[in-house]
């Protein structure tokens, strides 16, 4: 596992295969920041589903409010929600979308970022400044590239917790 430097703004996802550890980016992203932590540490993001999982692009999972596989799942429904905190205003940079970055997942709406994420697996420049960046995977990426892909995935994977990493 990576050497983590700021436990209090570092996340722990554990997946099937092991944990993928995240730098988040307070200094470009804060109230992104502050959300995830919230959720994380109200155990809202354990159980739920990578939902959308494009090879050579990205996975996208945190839907807290569809997507709890342990919850009335749905495959079709995850993906539909958010969470019972409020909606986000962008927080775009110049940061690049490159591989193993995580950036928050939105409607049309720039300000609508909420709790769903991505992990990229590639450089995905294209999403430059239209979407906020929050983190990046600085150790675990083998994980990541071994989540079961699909649109939504027939029998897809979940974090299946996620922890701040001063409370692990």
């Amino acid at each position: 596992m990576a050497e983590i430097k700021d436990p209090e703004n570092t996340l722990i996802i554990t997946l099937k295969g092991g944990d993928v550890v995240v730098e988040m980016l307070p200094d470009v992203a804060p109230k992104h920041v502050e959300q995830i932590k919230a959720l994380a540490r109200g155990g809202e993001y354990d159980n739920v589903a990578f939902h959308r999982v494009i090879e050579g692009f990205m996975a996208q999972t945190g839907d807290v409010e569809n997507g709890d596989m342990e919850q009335d799942f749905n495959i079709r429904r995850a993906g539909t929600g958010g969470s019972s905190r409020p909606n986000l205003p962008a927080e775009f940079s110049k940061l690049p979308f490159d591989r193993g970055v995580v950036g928050m997942a939105r409607s049309q709406n720039p300000n609508s970022g909420n709790s769903q994420f991505f992990i990229m697996f590639k450089d995905g420049h294209f999403l430059n400044g239209q979407y906020t960046v929050w983190g990046r995977v600085i150790s675990g990426m083998e994980h990541v590239d071994a989540i079961t892909r699909g649109e939504p995935p027939a029998e897809p994977d979940r974090m299946i917790a996620v922890k701040v990493a001063a409370d692990a």
